[in-house]
């Protein structure tokens, strides 16, 4: 028995802004019989996430490509591994059975035939929506959760501001922030993002950058006192105008520098001299990092969510045709919360 699997695959590599003729739409024969001893499991996807990290694996070189298995290189016409949760169709191992729920590393398309040994764990819904479990519950979550409290090591009380505030894991960080009781600012790219920020989200305070002539001068008018943590979404200027207005002994976690993913000239270049005097510690950190908080990060975020403490912000787009649209998207400021699209009704 076979089943036709459309996917997504770049037409090569990309390496400025990715536009929708970089990709192309293919559709292959999926044979539903698997060999016992192959051990392979086929997924029907449900949802998948979308993340601007992927930019950096369409490239011809990236210095990312041989950091971790999960920012390799991907290979022009071949489908792109992405996380994401889907129901088990054909399985040959013993813990994953005939639709079960799963989440782990499956692909931008409608199956994925999983190899024993890649990434895959048997999910339990915990009375949340499945897509959820792509973004709140999954790397973006735990990047959020782990990047704040294990890399930043923040205390009560302290101002923190956040980069792409409105972004997938920017608006975790700031609520996660919120709830510890710190002072928090966000930046964003547009005055929709701003309102959610501060009305919804119950940031501080938050501003829209692309109104700012001078982000240095921004961020002393929002943090007169100065900054203690940084959380760093966007690299670039920004990184620049934080460093300039940290406090000594501040810390910065760099979770993504999606300014200078498409653009090399937009490279940050911190005052070096404010680092040494102000003993100012920059850390860059994966999210693969952070299994260690993993339980403890889980067991809380449920909790906040079940009591109404924390919100979980998705923009949704529908099937896999939708997926080039919806990743382009990204780096022009389109999404609102975790990126994800649907690829099937559960």
């Amino acid at each position: 028995m076979e089943v036709k699997n459309m996917y997504v695959a770049i037409k090569s590599n990309i390496n400025g802004a990715p536009e929708e003729s970089d990709f192309e739409i293919k559709v292959e024969n999926l044979s539903l019989i698997v060999e016992p001893e192959s051990k392979e499991v086929i997924v029907k996807n449900l949802y998948v996430s979308i993340d601007p990290y992927q930019i950096n694996r369409m490239k011809s070189q990236s210095s990312s490509q041989a950091a971790i298995s999960f920012a390799a290189a991907i290979i022009p016409g071949d489908a792109i591994d992405t996380y994401g949760v889907g129901r088990v169709l054909v399985s040959h191992q013993p813990e994953f059975k005939k639709d079960d729920l799963v989440a782990g590393l499956l692909t931008w398309g409608e199956y994925t035939r999983v190899k024993e040994g890649s990434l895959l764990n048997k999910l339990d819904p915990l009375g949340f929506p499945l897509s959820y479990h792509v973004g709140v519950f999954g790397f973006s979550g735990l990047a959020a959760y782990g990047g704040f409290f294990d890399v930043c090591k923040p205390k009560p009380g302290e101002k923190v501001f956040v980069s792409a505030a409105s972004g997938s894991i920017g608006n975790l960080v700031g609520q996660y922030a919120k709830l510890l009781g710190c002072y928090v600012v966000g930046s964003a790219g547009s005055q929709e993002k701003v309102k959610l920020l501060k009305e919804t989200l119950g940031f501080d305070d938050a501003f829209n950058y692309k109104q700012e002539t001078d982000l240095k001068s921004a961020l002393k008018r929002c943090f007169p006192q100065g900054i203690d943590v940084y959380f760093d979404n966007v690299g670039g200027k920004m990184l620049e105008a934080a460093v300039a207005n940290m406090n000594s002994f501040g810390r910065v976690a760099i979770c993504g520098v999606i300014s200078e993913y498409t653009n090399a000239s937009t490279r940050a270049a911190p005052e070096m001299l404010d680092i040494v005097y102000k003993r100012i510690t920059i850390q860059g950190f994966l999210a693969a990092d952070l299994m260690k908080v993993y339980a403890d990060f889980l067991s809380k975020t449920v909790e906040y969510l079940q009591a109404g403490k924390l919100k979980a912000i998705e923009d949704v787009s529908q099937g896999v045709e939708s997926i080039p649209s919806a990743f382009i998207g990204l780096f022009c400021g389109d999404n609102i919360g975790k990126k994800i699209v649907k690829i099937a009704d559960e």
